[in-house]
């Protein structure tokens, strides 16, 4: 009888943490690595909700908290949710949890079977896939290209569902090449998903107000997607709180209750402390962390610059959250300073041992073509990345 079980032995590892793990090993060997595989923000908490926690800990707030969220908060996601997307949801359809990772493992929990297929328009967040077949789901990579601004169309769509499909899940902006779908090509999708009523989106906005210009829009803002729709949100990137883990849904009532229930029997309530300080950052407005917006698109702008001037990358403009996803198939076959790539996980490996910088290989996100670049990192590390990344493949 072997030791693990077949599920996690089936399972992949997280492509980013394991590259961020190789980064730090090397760190610890003396080694100067500049990391950008990591989507992390690299400024502080905002002060006004550090200062909400603080408070929270002097008010004494240390018990089990509500399996759902306090109501509090709740109510002041039902705000959001209303003023930035033009949501309408009552607190029986909300789920807080720790993180929106456990907002995505709870759903395919409660909704999927086995042999049901969900739709992954490529290139995707690298859990998505893992995540589906852990709740023996069955994940269908759809294709896009850099050419089509990595979106994913209508037609592809449509020629892409089958009797098995149970849903198809995504994110806007995307993680990883930045991406936004506008609400016309929303609602071209939708088209074809309301002749589909038993076919259900997650529509993953984690990255929403990291948008350069074009605006936000979500699948549930349809009156006739509404009901089809769960809706992952958090406040890990816009406010900088990846180590705080609150993400949270807005659902249909019976999948928001079956959450519930599934969450009740593994990590029961989120974290007191971080979810009275979330309530305070979740009734701002979002004006009050524009300026890292403004940072992060100044940024784009730099690497953008930067990796268009190396021979070989070819990049799409991204217009929200805050990576490039360049195309690297220039180098497949052949080799540098003795390193042979045959793909875009060879590049990767290569550009940490020979340039010092960590990225991520596409072939994680369901794109062999690209490599993942972030630029949530300081203007000077971005500088001094890419000035080695164009050495060491010049």
């Amino acid at each position: 009888m072997q030791l693990l079980s077949d599920r996690i032995l089936n399972m992949s590892t997280s492509a980013t943490l394991a590259m961020a793990a190789k980064a730090r090993e090397l760190r610890g060997e003396g080694k100067d690595i500049i990391g950008l595989s990591l989507g992390e923000p690299d400024f502080k908490v905002p002060d006004f909700i550090r200062e909400a926690a603080i408070q929270a800990i002097n008010d004494g707030y240390n018990s089990y908290t509500p399996v759902d969220g306090y109501g509090e908060l709740k109510e002041a996601i039902i705000t959001k949710f209303k003023r930035d997307n033009k949501l309408s949801y009552t607190p029986s359809q909300i789920v807080v949890s720790t993180g929106a990772k456990q907002c995505l493992a709870n759903i395919a929990g409660v909704m999927l079977n086995e042999g049901d297929e969900v739709l992954l328009p490529c290139p995707y967040w690298v859990s998505y896939s893992d995540i589906v077949k852990l709740y023996d789901g069955v994940p269908i990579e759809v294709k896009t290209s850099i050419d089509t601004d990595f979106k994913m169309t209508a037609e592809q769509l449509e020629a892409a569902i089958t009797p098995k499909t149970k849903m198809i899940w995504f994110s806007s902006p995307c993680n990883p090449s930045g991406s936004v779908y506008s609400e016309t090509e929303l609602r071209a999708l939708a088209d074809v998903l309301v002749k589909h009523p038993n076919i259900y989106v997650v529509s993953d906005e984690i990255y929403e107000h990291i948008n350069y210009g074009q605006g936000h829009a979500s699948m549930a803002a349809f009156e006739d997607m509404y009901n089809n729709t769960i809706t992952v949100n958090g406040v890990s990137k816009a406010f900088a709180m990846t180590g705080w883990r609150i993400g949270f849904i807005g659902a249909p009532e019976k999948i928001a209750r079956a959450c519930n229930k599934m969450q009740g029997q593994m990590t029961s309530g989120a974290n007191c402390i971080a979810q009275r300080a979330v309530i305070t950052a979740l009734n701002e407005s979002p004006s009050r962390v524009q300026y890292m917006i403004d940072e992060f698109k100044e940024r784009r702008d730099l690497i953008l610059s930067l990796v268009n001037d190396i021979q070989g990358f070819k990049a799409n403009t991204p217009v929200g959250a805050f990576y490039v996803f360049p195309d690297v198939t220039y180098f497949f076959g052949k080799t540098l300073k003795g390193h042979k790539i045959n793909n875009a996980s060879d590049f990767s490996l290569y550009l940490l041992e020979e340039a010092l910088v960590a990225t991520v290989t596409g072939d994680a996100f369901g794109n062999p073509n690209c490599i993942r670049i972030s630029y949530a990192a300081s203007k000077e590390q971005i500088i001094e990345a890419i000035k080695r990344i164009k050495a060491a493949v010049s």
